[in-house]
């Protein structure tokens, strides 16, 4: 976040920018109430004092309003008044949150969604971060927004005040008020640190048990499930232990900011209560500059504590915005038409691509080519690039150097919707709904009938699949083998209705020998250029070329 507000927060979320108008309207008010509560204090106080515990009918008659009683009466409106405020921000703040929060966790999704490839975040980071980490917005909105909108308000109305009643309090107030937010800035540096580093353990922590809650039947199958709780339990301390540190820093600078402010209103007070001594000043006036300067120094120390309410929501936002500009880079490219890439050369001509936040390159220098009717494997070991090497193909992830070229066409200058309508995808974990098996085949394409379905299912090695046989959500009813031939099947549907290229990521993991060799000739048969992910054999033999991913350059084989 550049600064005390997020322009990113004004742009995408409209909830902010009537928030912040209200706002100011509900401080410049509560500023006026502050000034009249002083006023009302300070005269009725001195009038009180001066006549004696009963003045006479004539000092009654100089107090506000007509005599005690009444002047009391209009402050305790007043005060009520200025409850009544804080309780309407309070609520437009809540509300403000809540649309905000909801805003941006649709955005995340939506990100995530159109474009997973730019949006690369581990499982359980993604999941703190829509739950316990927008949820720290609430103390931005509920608290530092408006204490902020009163440290801009609350001390100039009163400055201006004070100014008007007593030039010498007015330079104290003027030369010490700057001060605070001087302090404010080095503080928070210094918690921003501990936060962000705070941020990076809980980012750590929600991964390992995500990843511990994905392997543990695998675990429990191996006897191996107990052994993780040691590395759970050490990863919860270093976060215990980063977060009390973070909340010594913020208790340190409460009391350092409280320490100031304090000496600051001592350096209005004695003078005032000197020159009181010497009859220079009047006790009404003397009364009503001690009330105000406090007045005028609470906003300002109140921004610097909720600061530290409000910088988890705020590391929290940097993350959120992060995964949905990348998203936003990737689909704001676009506008023309796709080739058919069943009649041009695909080319990835020397990608490189280095994710946020990673110190190393994923991909370095990479160049591949696939011609029309072409089959080409892409092997190589776990970590070295494949997937994300896909991601840039279909225009899901925006390489760092290089470019994606569709004949003559640079995949940047596409439409990304038209280009992933050419192409027909396997993932690695292939997708399913709750429907019928001829339904998740369906999806390939809407309008197949039944015998294009079951067509689909047989040139995948599925044929004694019964299209009418009930699936879970992913895939319970089905075998991972099962899975995906209903998954190769889809693309095949998905080619016969225009696709141009197929890309498959593993689509034989898990297959016999049988089910795979069904697969590979129904790739082969299609006829369709093929982009194949894969470390099995039979696989690779059957391409027409084989390109082996290293963490150097990539080494082609061809057939």
């Amino acid at each position: 976040m550049a600064g005390p507000i997020d322009p990113r927060l004004l742009t995408r979320a409209r909830a902010t920018r009537g928030f912040l108008i209200a706002s100011v309207v509900v401080g410049s008010a509560t500023a006026l109430l502050v000034v009249a509560q002083a006023w009302l204090l300070s005269r009725i106080v001195a009038r009180v004092f001066d006549a004696g515990a009963q003045p006479s009918a004539a000092e009654a008659a100089r107090l506000p309003f007509g005599g005690v009683a009444a002047a009391l009466g209009v402050l305790a409106l007043v005060i009520v008044g200025r409850a009544v405020l804080a309780w309407f921000g309070s609520w437009l703040a809540h509300r403000s949150a809540a649309a905000v929060k909801s805003q941006l966790r649709a955005d995340i999704i939506d990100a995530r969604l159109t474009a997973p490839g730019a949006t690369r975040v581990p499982t359980g980071q993604l999941v703190a971060l829509l739950g316990q980490g927008l949820d720290a917005l609430d103390g931005y909105y509920a608290r530092y927004l408006p204490q902020l909108v009163l440290a801009l308000t609350v001390p100039l109305i009163v400055g201006v005040t004070i100014l008007t009643a007593d030039l010498t309090s007015t330079i104290v107030v003027a030369l010490t008020l700057p001060l605070i937010p001087l302090f404010m800035v080095l503080i928070g540096l210094a918690t921003k640190v501990k936060l962000d580093r705070s941020w990076r353990t809980q980012t750590r922590l929600a991964n390992h048990f995500a990843d511990l809650v994905a392997g543990l039947p695998t675990l429990q199958v191996f006897g191996r499930a107990q052994a993780q709780e040691k590395g759970l339990v050490l990863t919860e301390q270093k976060h215990r232990s980063e977060t009390m540190s973070t909340l010594r820093v913020s208790f340190l600078s409460s009391f350092a900011l409280e320490l100031l402010a304090t000496y600051s209103v001592a350096l209005v007070a004695v003078p005032i209560g000197l020159r009181l001594v010497e009859g220079n000043i009047d006790l009404t006036t003397g009364l009503f500059v001690l009330i105000l300067v406090p007045e005028c120094y609470l906003p300002v120390r109140q921004v610097g504590v909720h600061y530290h309410d409000s910088i988890d929501g705020i590391t929290a936002a940097d993350e959120a915005f992060a995964i949905i500009e990348g998203a936003d880079a990737v689909r704001g490219r676009e506008r023309g038409a796709a080739p058919d890439p069943a009649a041009v050369e695909v080319q990835l001509a020397g990608i490189g691509v280095r994710h946020p936040g990673a110190e190393t390159d994923a991909l370095t220098d990479f160049s591949l080519a696939v011609r029309p009717g072409e089959v080409v494997a892409l092997s190589g070991h776990s970590g070295s690039g494949k997937s994300t090497a896909l991601a840039v193909l279909m225009g899901f992830l925006t390489p760092t150097t290089g470019r994606v070229l569709v004949g003559d066409t640079d995949l940047a200058t596409i439409d990304p919707a038209a280009w992933r309508a050419r192409l027909a995808y396997v993932a690695q974990q292939p997708g399913v709904i709750n429907a019928s098996l001829a339904e998740n085949v369906r999806l390939g394409d809407p309008a197949a009938d039944d015998a294009a379905v079951a067509e689909a299912l047989r040139r995948a090695g599925a044929g004694e699949l019964d299209p009418a046989r009930a699936v879970g959500d992913d895939g319970v009813e089905l075998s991972a083998g099962e899975l995906r031939r209903v998954a190769v099947a889809r693309a095949l549907l998905r080619l016969d209705a225009g696709a141009g290229l197929l890309v498959l990521d593993e689509p034989t993991a898990g297959l016999d020998a049988a089910a795979e060799q069904a697969v590979i000739e129904a790739v082969r048969r299609s006829g369709a250029s093929a982009l194949v992910v894969s470390h099995r054999d039979a696989v690779l033999a059957a391409a027409d070329r084989v390109v082996r991913l290293t963490t150097a350059q990539p080494d082609e084989v061809r057939r």
